[in-house]
């Protein structure tokens, strides 16, 4: 029967349905189930022990599943375990109900519970705490319930230092409930009705991704939420509004899915709940929103709303934030089929098709600012385009000091900088002169992180002559900070750091040149968790094609100058030795007369050499040194900026709510291990599952799972503690996000 084609069970009759086969009819003159439509067994009213028989046959034929017949039967799975034994070990007479007797004195009395627990809590099994307090192993079982439920309702456990919820909390919630219906306002978008969805959330326990709620307090200080409204205002009428769209965005990357793309591996339903949808939305939906973005073209507003937030925001260390920033190149390697102009790859190192980047950040090496950097353009070029911007982010005309590898060098740059009220980091490039050794003092400076440092440093002037003005001496005098360091294979070589500033010690000088490194450290892990080099968009347009670009038929041209001049030097030296020998003979012999012939037969090869050199020197001149590319590369294209400039910022609100998630993990809880383990526990924050519970007008209660080990789920305790200290909203609503984490009792 149970493997018949199945016959429809009207659901009008009021049949409970039990998983694919069975259904149950049930009133009050008795009861029928029918496997597959076919009537199999009847019962009538008070008829206990033939109900009994056919829930445990429904199971023990395969009919239904466990869980399902007991739903249907309105009973829990131990109960019908045990009717399932009852019935295998004494038949239909195992089923039918025993008349009870009268009811005796229980035996867990309070004094007893004390007892079984006392013996309990020394690590005793549960047969033998049985044993030794003479009760059955459910009593002990009911006894330690008892205890849980007197924790729970009085006050926190003192365990892990953890606070349990409330018993009414714990047992109110259903278990992965369907979510809040949203079908008439889904149908009042699709008329065009609907502005855009609020968030709307339903008790629930046990839901995954539950962990991402802790970003959000983070996720506001950014500003992308508040920004995006200011630039964009909103997206056009549609079911998932702006605020959705970002936070689900932001959200996707923090939980290791940073491409439209990433939505696919994501149930839609439960990355909904946290998102207070009834789903969350799909590839479609979010590149089609991020597309009506683009066509605002107001990314790079975006971007500037952004850093402007950034660096003005208040807290530890935030005037650092504007006093300090770092700028560099990043090169974005392409890898599809349309025809990219190549730029080289530091990287790589070698050529590739690519757009650059010019990215910049702040003193933790936080992402502020990026702009697409214009193509063939050199970093000094870029930081001279870049410094209006940057002037406009920080607001005031306080003096900033802005960091940036030897690929920025440009003594010129450096004069228009400290002009315009920007102080010059870097290294030194080229070669120099060593300082001598009697000048080198020690110093030290303390870092954000209380750590002192110490270096063997010289602090000198130099003068670096200006390129425009090398016929007529002038120069620009900056601060030169040396250090000795080991050199490679072996011994020591000196480098040199440059700086305009001439107030900042020359510890401090050191330890912020060596700071850059957090910038590139942030390329590293932006491309390891947020997918930096992803495309995003594979739109493109033409390049223009009267944009004058260097010649490479130049360079190699050039270098055929160098050679030459390095074989006309070769020829002249083995001449003036030929020379020298004709007119210095051996000991013993007599005089030699040199001769014009001899002479000419010795300086031929030089003069081959010297007309090779002014042939490849008159070669070099005719070519021009930049031509059209439209003559040079026709068909080049460009890849769209509008689309990945969106996504820059996102990716920059998703790596800043990292940091700072991790930097409250180092900074606000006992957790040991926070230095070396802070962005790992912080990850495996985001994932965990916990329930949701917005019974309490006014909040919105995220309970988390504890961890694996006390010390995480400790320092995760510690840090909802923090996090509810902020009292942040969740964004489109009213409600307060609350954290705790369950106990574990």
């Amino acid at each position: 029967m149970t493997i018949q084609t199945a016959l429809p069970v009207l659901a009008d009759l009021g049949g409970v349905l039990m998983g694919e086969h069975a259904a149950l009819l049930e009133n009050e003159v008795g009861g029928k189930v029918f496997i597959n439509g076919q009537l199999a067994y009847v019962w009538g009213a008070g008829q206990d022990g033939l109900r009994r028989l056919a829930a445990s046959q429904l199971v023990d034929t395969g009919a239904a599943q466990v869980n399902e017949v007991a739903a249907g039967f309105g009973v829990n799975t131990e109960s019908l375990r045990r009717w399932r034994k009852s019935l295998e070990g004494a038949g239909l007479l195992g089923l039918a109900p025993v008349k009870k007797g009268p009811k005796r004195p229980s035996l867990l009395t309070d004094e007893k519970a004390a007892q079984i627990r006392a013996v309990r809590v020394g690590g005793v099994s549960l047969r033998a705490t049985a044993e030794a307090t003479g009760v059955s192993t459910d009593t002990v079982r009911r006894a330690m319930a008892m205890t849980t439920a007197t924790e729970a309702a009085t006050g926190p456990s003192a365990r892990d230092g953890v606070a349990p919820l409330e018993a009414a909390e714990q047992l109110a919630l259903p278990v992965l409930p369907a979510p809040v219906p949203r079908d008439g306002e889904r149908a009042a978008a699709r008329a065009g009705l609907l502005d855009c969805a609020a968030p709307v959330f339903a008790p629930a326990a046990h839901i995954r991704h539950a962990g991402l709620f802790l970003a959000l307090p983070a996720l506001e200080t950014t500003g992308l939420l508040s920004c995006a409204k200011e630039v964009y205002g909103s997206l056009p009428d549609g079911f998932y509004g702006l605020e959705t769209i970002l936070i689900d965005a932001v959200l996707r990357a923090l939980a290791g899915e940073t491409r439209a793309e990433g939505a696919t591996r994501f149930n839609p339903v439960e990355l909904g709940r946290v998102l207070g949808m009834d789903r969350a939305p799909e590839v479609k939906t979010i590149r089609r929103r991020i597309s009506q973005l683009a066509e605002a073209g107001k990314a790079e507003e975006l971007i500037a709303a952004l850093a402007k937030h950034h660096l003005n925001m208040s807290g530890p260390d935030a005037e650092d934030l504007t006093a300090i920033l770092y700028v560099d190149g990043h090169v974005r390697a392409y890898q599809g089929t349309k025809k990219i102009g190549k730029i080289y790859s530091t990287r790589l190192k070698f050529p590739v098709p690519a757009t650059e980047e010019t990215w910049v950040t702040d003193a933790h090496g936080s992402p502020v600012f990026v702009v697409m950097a214009e193509p063939g353009a050199s970093l000094a070029t870029e930081l001279r385009n870049l410094l209006p911007e940057l002037r406009t982010a920080v607001g005031d005309d306080r003096r900033v000091l802005v960091g940036f590898d030897r690929g920025g060098w440009s003594p010129a740059l450096f004069q228009h900088m400290a002009e315009k009220g920007f102080d010059v980091l870097t290294w030194r490039k080229g070669a120099s002169k060593n300082i001598d050794d009697d000048q080198f003092a020690e110093v030290s400076h303390t870092g954000e992180n209380a750590q002192t440092r110490s270096w063997s440093v010289a602090d000198t002037l130099v003068d670096l002559p200006l390129a425009a003005t090398k016929t007529t001496g002038e120069v620009f005098t900056i601060r030169q900070v040396s250090r000795i360091v080991p050199a490679t294979g072996g011994g020591t070589r000196q480098i040199h750091i440059l700086t305009t500033d001439r107030d900042m010690s020359a510890g401090e000088v050191v330890y912020r040149m060596g700071s850059r490194w957090r910038q590139e450290n942030q390329f590293r892990y932006a491309r390891m968790h947020f997918d930096l080099d992803s495309h995003d968009s594979y739109a493109s347009t033409g390049d223009d094609e009267d944009r004058l670009v260097p010649e490479p038929a130049k360079k190699k041209a050039y270098q055929k100058v160098v050679a030459a001049r390095n074989a006309h030097a070769e020829a002249a030296a083995v001449a003036d030795a030929n020379l020298l020998a004709l007119k210095t003979p051996a000991d013993g012999a007599g005089e030699v007369t040199l001769t014009s012939a001899m002479h000419n037969q010795v300086m031929a090869p030089v003069g081959e050499a010297e007309n090779a050199l002014v042939a490849a020197e008159k070669v070099h001149k005719s070519i021009p040194a930049k031509v059209r590319l439209g003559d040079l590369s026709p068909g080049q294209q460009v890849l769209n900026t509008e689309t990945k400039l969106i996504h820059h910022g996102i990716r920059m609100a998703a790596y800043n709510t990292a940091m700072s998630i991790a930097r409250e993990i180092r900074t606000n809880t006992g957790y040991k291990r926070a230095t070396q383990e802070a962005h790992a526990l912080m990850r495996q924050a985001f994932n965990q599952a916990g329930d949701i519970d917005p019974t309490k007008p006014g909040y919105l209660t995220i309970s988390l799972d504890p961890l694996p080990t006390k010390a995480k789920t400790a320092a995760i305790a510690q840090l909802c503690e923090h996090l509810n200290s902020t009292q942040t909203r969740y964004p489109g609503t009213g409600l307060i996000l609350r954290y705790k984490i369950k106990s574990n009792a």
